[in-house]
């Protein structure tokens, strides 16, 4: 520096400077691209919460559902054996007509054969209803099985949701892109095995 105040900037001085100006745009740079990261993982994370909530609820519906069809199938069972039980009290009946009818004398066979041939149609009455309540039983129990299957589906695209947004919180805690783009594939797979339980696949 001189008397008069002026400032004579030296080779070591200007390089300095120069450094010291490239690491400042570098940081500016290196600030501006994490705070770009950061917010794209922040909404990617509100999303996917978001979704994983909705996958959540549906999986507890369909739980519920099968648990409520399967108790429908066992009622529908009960219901069948009574009809059953029904069925071998009428044969009973129809087998002691028959031998009754078989030792009456000829007057009173005629009357004999009519009990035989009441408890005959009523059998077949009962075996209708009983056949068509084991057939409810089925039914009951195979969209119980369709409701557990779609529920597994959603717990499974629940499940990789949760992991994408832990993939998400070690990308924002790293700054590692790898982890953002691994939050971002889990989310695809999470996605997908949900569209998968949508449709009933």
């Amino acid at each position: 520096m001189s008397g008069s105040g002026f400032h004579v900037h030296g080779p070591h001085d200007h390089e300095l400077e120069h450094a010291g100006a490239h690491d400042h745009a570098e940081s500016a740079s290196a600030k501006s691209g994490h705070s770009s990261m950061t917010s794209q993982i922040a909404v990617w994370t509100a999303v996917i919460a978001t979704v994983g909530a909705l996958f959540a609820y549906m999986g507890g519906l369909t739980q519920a559902n099968a648990g409520l069809y399967k108790n429908n199938a066992g009622m529908k069972k009960t219901e069948a054996a009574n009809q059953w039980s029904f069925y071998q009290a009428k044969s009973t009946k129809q087998s002691l007509a028959e031998f009754a009818r078989d030792m009456s004398p000829d007057g009173r066979k005629q009357d004999w054969q009519t009990k035989v041939s009441r408890y005959e149609q009523e059998k077949a009455e009962i075996m209708l209803i009983a056949q068509k309540l084991e057939a409810d039983a089925t039914d009951w129990d195979q969209k119980s099985e369709a409701q557990m299957h779609q529920h597994h589906r959603w717990a499974q695209a629940t499940t990789a949701l949760q992991v994408s947004i832990a993939l998400a919180a070690m990308a924002l805690l790293t700054r590692r892109r790898w982890l953002e783009w691994g939050m971002r594939a889990v989310a695809g797979v999470g996605l997908a095995v949900g569209a998968l339980a949508a449709m009933h696949i």
